[in-house]
Order: structure tokens, then C-alpha cells, then sequence
């Protein structure tokens, strides 16, 4: 759908905001280590219970009244390497320094104005994220600028602040919802662009140089989960949406298009409502355990026989109505019971589940429903299926009127599920245990003086030291992966660049666009390894895709042992042999066509070994064969 749409038509705004882990020693507030845990090393646990608190200006935020609904108890795993600030049992020590230092360094690159004082702020989150309800955040700078060639994107902030606690699943526990400290506290600098982005692609672009921005430092983390990409999206005719979690670049482009054909097909749906005149019964929710005394259902049987519905008056066919990939408008309904742990089911699917035409035709009967309204039930007790039910009765309605404002998770299919309203400022208040830092014009001008080269001047260097043209050198220079490339140059001279280069660019992106998962298993070592096996002759340079792609579903096994599953291992005799057999059994072609027949016997001899040699090797040894065999006639 999305390559009918004129983004400049619809009123595309975007922007992103980057999370990015520090590789600092300790944590923001702390002196407890950076690191992960196994979490069967967990040496203790601990319980809360969130409640939304009043800001200095005495209101509640709307999301975090929004969590409060939900009455949910959280289990916090702590570890050897975890403190009492972590449990919320001790304040806050003051900023961590090398943090401060890092930031600072990473606002310079993107040309931004550090602030003079740094003076560090609560953000009200309740959604077991942060054992004390709130996430610490510090503004360091403001004011950049990016460049891409559909137009300048400015960069409104960079914020220093700890990162959340790290879900996970709980047994034992009931409903609980479990997390643990080692993340918690962690470093991170958020940078937030401006609503400048007017295409997915550009999208793509601005999350790239950010990327390529911080890792030029040296100073950020490494691996699935250190960074995390949040959008937010607008069209004129819909709302702002913020999809958070985005941990896959590549999936940036889809998030955005998705989200477009989301609001698109809700405005075509609100349209398609008013038309029918639907409506809603705001407090009609009525008990249907009666008609499902004797179902067959495992779904209502589960839930002990309680089933509770609502009538959506004019709704027929409408949560069938795919909005996005994999996601229908009933998709979004369900978003909502789920908060409440029950589970959606309406008269669009039915009968289904065990449930039969019979007791279909009673839940319309119920509510006067006709073939053009939609019963949407839960099978819940009564406490959670009347708040899931309600939920459901206010989406609807939006359904009427607008695109609601909404904070959504990214899915790993390119779509997304809702969380929470949006935020407002009143999350936002002074923390009064962490002091202001100074910003230091010294300690300023001496990260200046000391920053990463720039893209240009990177470019510049690749094209002198590595031979390479002015596509190639651009190409490697703002590619994640520069400072791999370096290395493997560095270490092994006589591997072809372009060869490195076009591995780490183009050859990574065909896989992705193959389904191939190469950038959350692939880390640097596997390239390294590749390299150092292909500098010895152990296989063929044609081979390197498959090695790849063989080591991104088995990553844990080393690449010598790869090129032997995968069948690339050869004994350079019998190589030898080969092109022996084949030449002197084209004796005659070879007297005819002279030094001319090496092409023709090359593709012969490579159809028995692509992959397994490199094919310079194989034409030097086939042409020193023909030479053999014209010197003997």
C-alpha cells in the first residue's frame, strides 16, 4: 500500500528517539558493575506495588493512571552485583561522571549545545520498569542538526539517564510481573530528533547515522538489547503515535509505513462507522454465564463458566477489517482484555473455539442484535471482564471519532500492539537527591579538541589507504561496521577490500532481505574469523553468503567447523588432480583455441569447486595446465 502513498500528501511527520547504553565501569547512580546476569544467579527477590503519585503541580499523569488500572504486583530479581539503590532502599549517589563525559562527547558529533548545569529530573513510570515509580533523566544538550538527503533533520535533545529493568519470565509467581536489576541503571544517553522525517526511508537514514554516530566513540555497548530505537508518527488526519522498542534497525522503514496504513484504514473505518450510524451502550455489560452452562468450550470452561459481552451496535464485519500486517481491528480490541488477562472473542468468528451456532444465536438475542451488530464477549470473572469490557467499549468509540493518542510496542513483524496513553508533562518533576553537575569549559573543550573523525574525513583516508573508489569508501565509511573493517584490513593484507567492503554493506543487507537474522547472531568475531580462514585459502571468496548464513542460525560454531559442514573443505592435491583429469581430457579444444580455452575450462573446473577455492587460484592454476599442454604440441 504504502508505494501509492505521497508522504508529503497524507502529512507524514516523524521522529526518533534513540536509546543507546553506555559502556561505562558502573551504573548512573551507583557503583555496581555493567553487566548482565544469567538469571538463575539471582540471590534474592523482592515485591512491589505501584501506585500513580501527583506531580509538583498536583496532577496525575494519564499514563501512569492508565497503569494503575491494571493493580499489578511486580517481582524484582536481584544478584551479588546489584545494591540497595536498585531495591529503592538507598538514595541515589551523584551522576557518574564518565557518563557525563561520553554524552557530552556524543552531543558534540551531532553539533548540539551542551547545557550549562546538568540537573537531573524524575520521570513518573509505574509500569514495574523501576522499583521506586520513577525513571531519573538529566538534559545534557539541545540543538542539533543531521544531514540526508531529503532535507536537514534537527536534533531537539540528548538526555542522560539509567536504563529500565529487564522483563522476564516468572514461575511460581502467579500474575506477577517479573524483572531484574542487573539492567536497571545502566547508562544511556536518549537522543530525540525533531518531527523533520517525511519518509520511512529517511527514517532508516537518520537511525543509521545516529547509530554509526555512537559507536565512532567506542564508548557505547554492544549486542541485542543495548540500543533501542522509539518512533513517533503523525499524519495530518490521524494522531501522534509513539511505537517504542524497536531493537532491529532494519525494521524502522516497515514500523513507519505500517503505522501510516493503520491510521489510513482507521480513517476509512471511522468514515465507514459514521455511515452505518453505529453506536455504543456505555453500561450495558451483560452476564452470559447462563447460556454457556453447558458449552464445550476449554476457553469458558477455564475461566469456571463466567462470560461477560457488550453489544457494538453497527460494528458487523469492522474488527475483521485487517489495519495492519497481521493485525485486525479486533487485534486492537484484544490489546485491551489482555491488559486485564482475559481473552477477546466476537460474532464476526463465531461460532469457533467450542462455542456453537446455538449459543451464538442466544448472545444475539440477548442484546437485540441484528446482522449488522457486533458481540464482542470475555470469559473472565466479573471484576476483569467489566474493566477489559469497558476498555473495550472506549476503543470503540474512538473508533467513531478519532485516531486515539497512544503509546505502542513494536511487534517483530513490523506492526505494533497498544501499551499506554500518551505521557504527558505532568510525569516530569525536580529529583531532589541527586545534585546539579557544572559543565566543566575545560573538561568541554578538552573532549572537543579529542573527537572521532568525521564521515568526511574517514572517506577521505579509505580512498588513500585501501585503493578504494569514491562509492566503495562512502559506502564503508558511514556503514556500522567501519571500525570491523579496519580490523580485518589491518590483520589480514591480502584479502581484497572490496570484497570486506561488500560484505559488510551489501552482502549483510541481502541477507536481511532474504530473512536471514544476521544482525542479532553475527558479531564481529565471525567476521573476523572468515576473513583470517579466507586469507589462508581455506575456502573460496563466492562462499562467504553461505558461511554467513550458515553461522547466523548456528552462531555458537566456529567457522572452521562451518566450512567443513558446509562442505567447503578441500584438499588443494585433489584440486590439483581435478584440473588435471579435465584439461587433459580437452586436449583437442585447447590445441584450438590456444591460450583462449582458460575461460571456457574455467567455468568447468569452477562448477566442481565454487566456494571451495578462490578463483584466482583456480585460473592461475588452470592457465599454467594450457600453457603445459601448447608447449607440448
Amino acid at each position: 500500500m504504502d508505494e501509492e502513498i505521497d508522504h508529503s500528501e497524507i502529512g507524514l511527520k516523524a521522529g526518533l528517539e534513540i536509546h543507546q547504553q553506555l559502556d561505562t565501569r558502573t551504573k548512573l547512580f551507583c557503583k555496581c558493575p555493567t553487566v548482565l546476569r544469567e538469571k538463575k544467579e539471582s540471590t534474592f527477590s523482592l515485591k512491589r506495588y505501584l501506585r500513580a503519585s501527583k506531580s509538583e503541580m498536583g496532577e496525575v499523569d494519564r499514563a501512569a493512571r492508565e497503569e494503575a488500572k491494571y493493580s499489578r504486583t511486580f517481582m524484582y530479581k536481584g544478584y551479588d552485583s546489584t545494591c540497595l539503590v536498585e531495591n529503592d532502599e538507598e538514595p541515589p549517589r551523584e551522576l557518574n561522571r564518565e557518563a557525563i563525559d561520553i554524552s557530552l562527547e556524543v552531543a558534540l558529533l551531532l553539533n548540539m549545545n551542551p547545557v550549562d548545569e546538568i540537573h537531573t529530573m524524575r520521570k513518573i513510570v509505574i509500569d514495574g520498569s523501576n522499583t521506586c515509580g520513577f525513571q531519573r533523566t538529566a538534559l545534557v544538550a539541545t540543538d542539533g542538526l543531521l544531514s540526508t538527503e531529503e532535507g536537514t533533520v534537527r536534533v531537539d535533545s540528548l538526555c542522560l539517564e539509567e536504563d529500565a529493568a529487564q522483563k522476564i519470565e516468572l514461575k511460581k509467581e502467579g500474575s506477577a510481573v517479573g524483572y531484574s536489576l542487573d539492567r536497571l541503571g545502566i547508562p544511556l544517553v536518549e537522543i530525540g530528533t525533531a518531527p523533520d522525517i517525511k519518509t520511512p526511508e529517511q527514517a532508516v537514514n537518520v537511525a543509521e547515522q545516529l547509530g554509526m554516530i555512537l559507536r565512532s566513540t567506542g564508548r557505547v555497548k554492544r549486542g541485542l538489547g543495548t540500543i533501542r530505537q522509539d518512533i513517533n508518527v503523525s499524519i495530518a488526519a490521524g494522531a501522534r503515535v509513539e511505537i517504542k522498542g524497536v531493537q532491529n534497525l532494519r525494521l524502522i522503514g516497515d514500523i513507519v509505513r505500517n503505522e501510516i496504513t493503520r491510521q489510513l484504514r482507521l480513517i476509512a473505518l471511522k468514515e465507514e462507522l459514521n455511515k452505518r450510524g453505529a453506536r455504543v451502550e456505555h453500561h450495558r455489560i451483560e452476564d452470559l454465564s447462563g447460556i454457556f452452562e453447558a458449552t464445550s468450550s476449554r476457553v469458558i470452561q477455564k475461566a469456571g463458566g463466567n462470560v461477560f459481552g457488550v453489544c457494538l451496535y453497527g460494528f458487523s464485519g469492522v474488527l475483521g477489517t485487517e489495519i495492519q500486517p497481521e493485525r485486525r481491528f479486533g487485534s486492537e480490541l484484544a490489546d485491551f482484555t489482555a491488559m486485564y488477562g482475559a481473552g477477546l472473542m466476537h460474532t464476526d468468528e463465531l461460532p469457533a473455539y467450542g462455542i456453537t451456532e446455538d449459543e451464538v444465536e442466544q448472545l444475539k438475542r440477548t442484546f437485540g442484535a441484528t446482522d449488522n451488530d457486533c458481540v464482542v464477549i470475555v470469559a473472565a470473572d466479573r471484576a476483569h471482564a467489566e474493566k477489559a469490557l469497558k476498555a473495550v467499549l472506549r476503543r470503540a468509540e474512538d473508533a467513531m471519532r478519532e485516531i486515539p493518542k497512544e503509546t505502542r510496542r513494536a511487534l517483530p513483524s513490523g506492526s505494533s500492539a497498544y501499551m499506554r496513553p500518551l505521557p504527558g508533562a505532568a510525569r516530569m518533576y525536580p529529583e531532589t537527591d541527586v545534585p546539579p553537575v557544572d559543565i566543566d569549559e575545560q573538561i568541554l573543550h578538552s573532549i572537543k579538541t579529542n573527537l572521532p573523525e568525521t564521515f568526511a574525513h574517514r572517506k577521505a583516508r579509505y580512498k588513500d589507504g585501501f585503493d578504494l573508489n569514491d562509492e566503495l569508501a562512502d559506502k564503508i565509511a558511514r556503514n556500522i561496521n567501519f571500525a570491523l573493517f579496519e580490523h580485518i584490513m589491518d590483520s589480514y593484507k591480502n584479502v581484497p577490500v572490496t570484497l570486506v567492503v561488500r560484505t559488510l554493506t551489501d552482502t549483510l543487507t541481502e541477507l536481511i532481505h532474504d530473512g536471514i537474522d544476521v544482525e542479532d547472531t553475527l558479531e564481529d568475531r565471525h567476521f573476523i574469523d572468515i576473513f583470517k580462514n579466507l586469507s589462508a585459502n581455506a575456502f573460496g571468496k563466492e562462499a562467504v553468503p553461505d558461511v554467513l548464513k550458515f553461522l547466523a542460525n548456528k552462531p555458537e560454531i566456529e567457522v572452521a567447523k562451518a566450512i567443513e559442514e558446509i562442505g567447503l573443505s578441500v584438499n588443494m592435491d585433489e584440486v590439483k588432480q581435478l584440473i588435471e583429469d579435465i584439461v587433459n581430457a580437452k586436449k583437442e579444444f585447447i590445441q584450438e583455441k590456444g591460450a583462449h580455452a582458460v575461460g571456457p575450462l574455467m567455468g568447468v573446473v569452477m562448477n566442481e569447486l565454487r566456494g571451495k577455492v578462490d578463483g584466482e587460484i583456480i585460473n592461475r592454476m588452470v592457465a599454467d595446465k594450457v600453457k603445459e599442454v601448447l608447449e607440448e604440441g
